[in-house]
């Protein structure tokens, strides 16, 4: 019998910027669990200048378990598959990996509205995904071809996609877009909360604290996340940050830390500050304790500032997905056999998209100069050279 991977759409929503490949047919005896729900402890939070947090105890039914999963699965084979482009230098420029962080996005994304916006640093190939970007799109993207969700010209550190506002290549800088993002919900009146995401490494930076406080000032309706995976670039925090605790760190603003490496966890975390900033509370500060696996990026070994041995005990004991894989199974959500049926099923999907990825066309000459402006008012733009002109041509269409 002909069984379909298990769609996202309900806890994943979001338009696919490009086609997806046609949902996976699997043909297996495999046995399914008939256990319906099952309830985890979470590891405690810490709180600042918060009486109550989010839930220390949450549920998760068999349905949304295999979800999970498979966006903790689907992440982790498109960074895998990144990192092999690169390797074999179809993938030019940079490229920063997040293999080791997948439980921030995949948590935070399954709590997330259709309403909420995201805008993120340059480790956000996986985010992309989540935000309703197909695999082809994200890998297509990397490699500089036509089919990519930025039609090839973005490249890794800026990937668009539906209410997701990149990928961006300057440290730190999305942090006071997002407070302007989240202006733009407040203004509007829609409801909507930004998410805006940044690193350890970007955490002492004069914008970010201009951004806390328009914020606060405002009560605007944005949660600051910072993904704190211990090291900027090659610096530990211990050695970049006079204060590590960067859930305080904004003072006035309330704040959170979160076992990042806890897929349960950043999802009810996620839950509680959308509640909070959507019931006009303001800002919020949510701190995501996880950790990369890779280095910074794609040339940088990672073991120059930390051990081997370090990186293979967090794989051994803190890994995102075994850890939630060994939860799900011991609680009878799932079977072996059904996490097996995902994972062949992923892997289908990331090899096929990779094909496409390698031989896809790339953008003509003439669209380098296309989608400069949403309403472009001149229909020439300035060249390279002041007497060569580019003939601007909109080539994505407008929604």
């Amino acid at each position: 019998m002909s069984k379909l991977l298990p769609s996202a759409a309900k806890l994943f929503s979001g338009p696919t910027i490009t086609k997806a490949a046609a949902p996976v047919a699997i043909t297996s005896n495999a046995k399914y669990s008939t256990k319906s729900e099952a309830t985890f402890e979470i590891k405690p939070y810490k709180l600042h200048k918060l009486e109550k947090g989010p839930a220390t105890s949450a549920s998760l039914t068999a349905e949304d378990a295999v979800k999970l999963y498979e966006k903790l699965a689907m992440i982790r084979r498109i960074e895998t598959a990144s990192g092999n482009l690169y390797k074999e230098k179809i993938i030019r420029g940079f490229c920063h990996l997040y293999s080791g962080q997948e439980a921030v996005a995949v948590g935070m994304r399954a709590a997330m509205r259709d309403v909420d916006s995201v805008i993120t640093a340059y480790r956000c190939h996986g985010w992309t995904h989540l935000m309703g970007v197909s695999v082809v799109g994200v890998l297509a993207e990397l490699t500089g071809r036509s089919t990519g969700c930025s039609r090839g010209k973005g490249g890794s550190m800026h990937l668009y996609g539906r209410n997701f506002y990149g990928g961006n290549g300057i440290v730190g800088a999305q942090v006071p877009l997002g407070a302007g993002l989240a202006f733009a919900h407040k203004y509007r009146g829609d409801g909507g909360v930004t998410f805006a995401l940044y690193g350890d490494g970007a955490a002492n930076q004069g914008q970010l604290f201009e951004a806390y406080n328009m914020a606060k000032l405002w009560d605007l309706p944005c949660v600051f996340v910072c993904e704190n995976n211990g090291y900027g670039m090659g610096t530990s925090v211990d050695r970049s940050s006079a204060s590590t605790d960067y859930y305080t760190r904004a003072d006035y603003i309330p704040g959170i830390w979160v076992d990042g490496m806890d897929v349960i966890a950043t999802r009810e975390a996620t839950r509680f500050a959308i509640d909070y900033c959507a019931s006009g509370k303001g800002p919020l500060v949510m701190e995501m304790e996880t950790y990369r696996y890779s280095g910074h990026s794609m040339s940088d070994p990672g073991t120059s500032y930390r051990t081997r041995d370090e990186v293979q005990e967090v794989r051994q004991t803190r890994d995102p997905i075994t850890s939630f894989k060994e939860k799900i199974l011991s609680n009878e959500l799932v079977t072996p056999d059904q996490l097996k049926e995902i994972d062949v099923a992923v892997r289908k999907e990331v090899d096929e998209a990779t094909k496409r990825a390698k031989s896809d066309p790339e953008i003509p000459a003439e669209e380098l100069a296309g989608d400069i402006y949403y309403n472009c008012l001149e229909k020439e733009i300035r060249g390279i050279l002041p007497d060569t002109p580019l003939q601007h041509v909109q080539v994505v269409a407008r929604n």
